[in-house]
């Protein structure tokens, strides 16, 4: 019977109820529960307290089943029978029950519960029973059931289980009873996940019961926890059944006197218990106590309390409630281990969290050379824990809370041990092993392999180093690092043949005089060299008198800092290019061993050699291939600043099939274009070539974007199948500041507007060109005075670590953060404050950050960033004319005023005949409206518009023609004109060079 069945009980007979716990009273006890319960032991206590806490007449946990993925398995009832609890063994995580509700939601939740009265039949209940009986169905019927989950409050297990409790027939329950069910709940939760994430293996007694196995009911029984009650003022003890069977106690005979429990304890634990007893009722704090038992019947064990004082209410104590289990097993294992760890081959000891020892095995005795009184010493004061770095190990063992292993030679033994660090809660375990033997071969078998790793070592560096050199200046920067120390050398050069002569390849250690006298001797003269280079075979030569005596002609030349020489023939294709020459300061006598070894060297350096000059003349063909192709200087014109970086796939040839180019149009417009052409080499480069002239071929027809990609589109289709190429194309209008974008497959624009602000541009893609129809989408939109066009091939944000999404990502925050900062001032790039990083360094950054290895391995990629600046509306003037011959005339006041206010007046009489012969061969030919506009940029553009599409051409007129002389004069006077088509007509302009300023006065 639960306490609140007793209270209900003794309320029917009339009586108060007695030794009522409030429900913080109740959180309270389940705080006193330490983490070493076990987790079965914590549910039924947490599940008691539930159930008592709401006055119901049961409860049961359930928990989550492996097996059924998120289905519930019953885990403990609290007072309701068997009959009851078939139907709620196994629960769906996806069914209609309040348990299941509970753990889908995550929150209380609470409904009646006719289910349990459909569960019982009357023949359950007891004979003759009466309805109040708390198994009663018609009581069952009028209760409620609140469900709880039971969640992990961090980490990875989430919803561990619910704990459900029969509510009374009162009703629904209310706020402060769900907000104490949601406290256990939450107390639980806690403790198991504690308990499961400790790194113990597996938890036994929390499996739930497999189909057909008994393994839960077999733990339940296994445990046996016990709970009591103890009146400190009368005395009274009261003990469950559980608790009688832990300590032996017969329940016929039991007094209910504490004088009973007294008698059970040790004799020699009993002080020490009375005191903790004491210790506990004076402070109220938890009390815990583990104590040997002797049980009435003889037999002997131990077990494990815990308990919480309960005041009454004068403040006092009144009463001691707490549970109870038997923990014999546990001190057998734990003497078990300590006989094992005590008499293993290791040394073994352990320290507690203030670093003294409380475990010491014998062989780490033995090894430490300490006495006996060693336990309860800091680990510091023995001197074998004074080696070097221990204290710090065992400390960063600590902190890390990961093993730490570290080798250390005893002052007792003079003898090597590795010593294996673990951290364990409250403390630290420290392993020794004797590692004396195994250093010992170890250092012989080090000692033998060192000469033969260091001689293989210098091939091995050396031909990686090799292979990955690509031009003679790295051949002989990979020779000087791997040759020379490893064979203590002081001095390397390095000739090749170039006729009857030596050309000098690279040196170290040699002075300019020495190298100028080295290849003056022609190969006809007698010298070493030329030796080598006939004979095809190495000399070594081990000192001056040796040299002198071979070699008469040069006995009378200085060799400061060199006494011997190793002159090593460099042969490939079959043919000596070349020799390689190795100096000593020292006179030396070579080892067979280390002459074979700088034959087989003297043959990687001359293919590397050879491969390096192959690469030579190719890249000067390549760079040359690249200058002609992509632009050398890009134009300044006042609409637009731009700077370019591209960085080629092929690091050998340098060139690819990406490109850009800024492209000054009419009325001071620009073009800007950027293209890939699929694949990188020398094929794709010439593709590229071929579209680059198109485009400039076509930016000069003045045809919009979309009829530009359309003609390259064609071009490429007619290149064959097997050729793809992307491309954009984009025009801004100074005047209007306007951009009009055009895309063939290619990736979007970044806009960096001048408030910092960077945004990518949504445009048509359309289909690269060689695979599009035609026509091709177009987009304008305005673009803010001062803003960067950041226009770049797909090599540039693609990469293996990746996509093009994440790519485009980072660029736009390296973008932002780069205009955000400060640059330096006074340069011509940067933003209209001057204070804005320049076009130059921007690329530079982007670059980096991008591509930090400053190379490609997949695609070519190309950074192309413009700044595009309005025209002043100072320097725009613009007129309406009419449709009738005084046009001509009002066109030239016009222009007279004009650039009387630019004082521009010494082109005025030019541009009055320019204008004038414009206006009339529009009124003459085409049809309005006209318009007259001035421009003042780099040059003075002088323009007139018409609505009608007719191309002018210019006529060739004889002498004894009238007219037709109109455009002939245009073009005379102009330094460049022309026409282009716009959206209501045409417009034919005309370029004039403006004057230059007179020279400042000094």
């Amino acid at each position: 019977m639960t306490a609140n069945e007793r209270n209900a009980q003794g309320q029917s007979e009339g009586q108060p109820p007695t030794e009522a716990v409030s429900a913080s009273d109740r959180l309270g006890l389940l705080a006193g529960v330490g983490d070493d319960v076990s987790e079965t032991e914590a549910l039924r206590c947490a599940l008691h307290h539930a159930v008592a806490g709401l006055g119901g007449p049961g409860g049961m946990v359930h928990l989550r089943s492996p097996w059924q993925g998120a289905g519930l398995r019953l885990m403990l009832t609290d007072g309701l029978p068997p009959a009851g609890t078939r139907r709620w063994r196994d629960l769906s995580g996806k069914d209609a029950t309040v348990p299941a509700r509970a753990s889908r939601s995550g929150k209380c939740v609470w409904r009646p519960a006719p289910a349990f009265a459909e569960a019982f039949s009357r023949e359950n209940s007891p004979e003759n029973a009466p309805e109040d009986f708390p198994g009663h169905p018609r009581v069952l019927a009028r209760c409620g059931l609140a469900s709880v989950p039971l969640l992990a409050p961090t980490g990875p297990l989430g919803l561990i289980g619910v704990l459900s409790v029969l509510t009374p027939p009162a009703g629904e329950p209310t706020a402060e009873q769900r907000a104490f069910l949601e406290e256990v709940a939450r107390w639980a939760g806690g403790h198991l996940a504690r308990s499961l994430a400790a790194p113990r293996g597996t938890h036994p007694d929390l499996w739930p019961e497999r189909p057909g196995g008994s393994r839960l009911r077999q733990a339940l029984r296994a445990v046996r926890v016990g709970a009591w009650d103890w009146n400190i003022r009368t005395g009274v003890l009261n003990w469950d059944e559980a608790a009688m069977t832990v300590l032996g106690v017969d329940p016929a005979t039991f007094d209910h006197r504490i004088e009973t429990w007294v008698n059970l304890v040790h004799p020699e634990d009993l002080p020490w218990v009375m005191a903790e007893t004491d210790e506990a009722i004076r402070t109220l704090s938890v009390y815990s106590v583990e104590y040997r038992v002797c049980r009435p019947d003889g037999t002997s064990g131990w077990a494990q309390a815990r308990a919480r004082v309960i005041l009454g209410e004068d403040g006092e104590p009144f009463h001691m409630v707490g549970t109870v289990w038997d923990t014999t097993q546990t001190h057998a294992a734990r003497e078990s281990v300590d006989h094992a760890l005590r008499h293993m081959s290791d040394g073994f000891l352990a320290v507690d969290a203030g670093w003294r020892v409380t475990f010491i095995n014998i062989e780490a005795k033995r090894a430490l050379g300490s006495s006996p009184e060693l336990l309860g010493r800091v680990l510091w004061d023995i001197p074998f824990a004074r080696a070097s770095g221990l204290k710090e190990r065992c400390r960063q063992a600590v902190t890390e809370k990961r093993p730490v292993g570290l080798d250390v030679k005893s002052p007792a033994d003079q003898r090597w041990y590795h010593l294996r660090l673990v951290p364990v809660p409250g403390g630290l375990t420290v392993y020794l092993t004797d590692v004396t033997e195994k250093r010992e071969r170890e250092a012989e078998r080090t000692a033998a392999n060192r000469a033969a790793a260091e001689r293989s070592a210098s091939i091995a560096e050396l031909t990686t180093a090799l292979a990955e050199a690509i031009t003679t200046d790295e051949v002989v920067k990979a020779v000087a690092e791997h040759v020379i120390q490893p064979f203590r050398a002081t001095g390397l050069v390095i000739v090749a043949v170039e006729g009857d002569r030596t050309r000098l390849v690279g040196s170290v250690g040699y002075p300019d005089a020495d190298l100028k006298r080295i290849v003056s001797y022609p190969l006809t003269a007698k010298t070493p060299t030329s030796d080598v280079l006939n004979n095809r075979a190495p000399l070594f030569v081990s000192s001056v008198a040796e040299i002198r005596a071979r070699y008469p002609a040069l006995a009378d030349v200085p060799t400061p800092g060199r006494q011997a020489w190793a002159f090593l023939p460099l042969i490939a294709s079959r043919r000596s290019t070349g020799c390689f020459v190795l100096s000593f300061d020292k006179p030396r006598l070579l080892t067979g061993e280390e002459r074979t070894l700088l034959v087989a060297l003297s043959g990687l350096v001359a293919q590397a050699l050879e491969r390096a000059r192959l690469y030579d003349s190719e890249h000067l063909r390549a760079k040359e291939l690249q200058r002609g192709l992509l632009p050398q200087h890009l134009p300044s014109p006042p609409a637009a600043t731009a700077a370019a970086r591209y960085l080629p796939a092929d690091r050998r040839l340098e060139v690819g099939g990406d490109w850009y180019d800024l492209i000054p149009l009419s009325a001071e417009r620009v073009a800007l274009v950027i293209g890939d052409v699929m694949g990188h080499g020398l094929s794709e480069a010439a593709t590229m070539g071929r579209l680059r002239t198109a485009v400039r071929t076509l930016a000069d027809l003045e045809l919009p974007p979309d009829e530009i990609l359309g003609h390259l589109n064609d071009l490429v289709s007619d290149l064959g199948d097997d050729f793809y190429a992307t491309c954009l194309y984009a025009v801004y209008d100074p005047t209007s500041r306007t951009c009009v974008f055009a895309s063939a497959g290619h990736l979007p624009p970044v806009v960096v507007h001048p408030d910092h602000t960077v945004r990518i541009s949504e445009i048509p893609t359309n289909s690269p060109l060689g695979a599009a129809t035609p026509p091709f989408d177009t987009v304008e939109f305005a673009v803010p005075d001062g803003s960067l066009l950041v226009l770049f091939t797909d090599g540039l944000v693609e990469a293996s670590d990746r996509d093009v999404d994440q790519g485009m990502d980072q660029l736009t925050r390296v973008l932002t953060a780069a205009v955000s900062a400060d640059g330096p001032e006074g340069r011509d790039d940067t933003d209209e404050t001057g204070r804005g990083p320049s076009l130059e360094d921007l690329c530079d950054t982007v670059v980096s950050a991008l591509l930090p290895t400053g190379e490609q391995t997949g695609d070519d990629a190309v950074l192309f960033i413009a700044r595009l600046r309005r025209l002043a509306a100072d320097d725009i003037a613009s007129w309406s004319l009419p449709q009738d011959p005084v046009a001509a005339g009002q066109a030239r006041e016009h222009i007279r005023t004009q650039l009387d206010a630019w004082d521009l007046d010494d082109l005025a009489m030019t541009t009055e005949l320019l204008a004038s012969e414009l206006v009339s061969n529009v009124i003459r030919h085409a049809q309005g409206p006209v318009r007259l506009r001035l421009l003042r940029g780099r040059t003075l553009v002088c323009e007139v518009s018409d609505g009608s599409l007719t191309t002018p051409h210019v006529r060739r007129a004889s002498a004894t023609d009238e007219s037709g002389r109109g455009l002939q004069l245009v073009s005379a006077l102009s330094q460049r004109w022309g026409a282009r088509y716009t959206a209501s007509g045409k417009s034919i302009w005309t370029e004039q060079p403006l004057p230059v300023p007179p020279p400042a006065a000094a």
